[in-house]
């Protein structure tokens, strides 16, 4: 029965450190996106925790890309807080849409209403609405500052190389995908091209027929 005790024991202490990495590493400012389709709107949530035991999250910013700027960008109202979009000049002229672009939206940021920080152990959520995305294969970097009610700020903007370890502060990120069904267009053109060559070919051999008869009948 004690060896059952301390193989029990043995077994809960390497579960709770095989746990221990995936719970430090879930600990950071992400971005979940509703999707990721080139050229679509997508709704952008940033998942925000708390990670001082002293301390509550008062403000939060995201900068946005300007080299491939988003055309439209909105937040969604969120009790206790108040969102802010900022505009700023892009470092090159951009043509996005039939329109030349000189500045864009560059940062959101949230500031907490006194008693709506977020506390130990909590977390918030903060949407935005933008678009259009860019083209797919895109990696867009999303750096969050994360401050605190004692001053602190957290920069979360460090951006891994791939297959490189996650670093300590990773910037949140995501990655644009082609548009759905995008890859079968040229085949679905293709095959209306044919089947239309088709439906006229028949037309034509129905027509040709019909005179024969009549030269024969005369």
């Amino acid at each position: 029965m004690p060896s059952t005790t301390r193989v029990g024991a043995t077994l809960a202490a390497a579960l709770a450190l095989a746990l221990l990495p995936a719970t430090a590493a879930s600990a950071h400012v992400r971005v979940v996106p509703e999707q990721t389709a080139a050229g679509g709107f997508t709704v952008l949530t940033f998942r925000v925790p708390n990670e001082s035991a002293d301390a509550a999250t008062s403000q939060v910013t995201v900068d946005l890309p300007t080299d491939t700027p988003l055309l439209s960008v909105s937040t969604k109202p969120l009790p206790g807080w108040t969102a802010a979009v900022e505009k700023a000049p892009l470092p090159a002229p951009v043509d996005l849409f039939g329109t030349t672009l000189t500045e864009a939206p560059a940062h959101v940021t949230w500031t907490a209403d006194p008693g709506a920080e977020i506390g130990d152990g909590q977390f918030q959520e903060f949407e935005i609405s933008v678009g259009p995305l860019p083209d797919a294969g895109m990696r867009l970097v999303l750096p969050a500052h994360q401050t605190y009610t004692d001053g602190t700020v957290v920069d979360w903007d460090q951006v891994a190389d791939e297959g490189a370890d996650e670093p300590e502060h990773p910037a949140p990120e995501l990655t644009t995908t082609a548009v759905e069904g995008s890859g079968g267009s040229p085949d679905t053109l293709a095959r209306v091209i044919g089947a239309s060559g088709l439906v006229l070919g028949v037309v034509a051999v129905v027509l040709a027929l019909t005179a024969r008869r009549r030269r024969a009948d005369a």
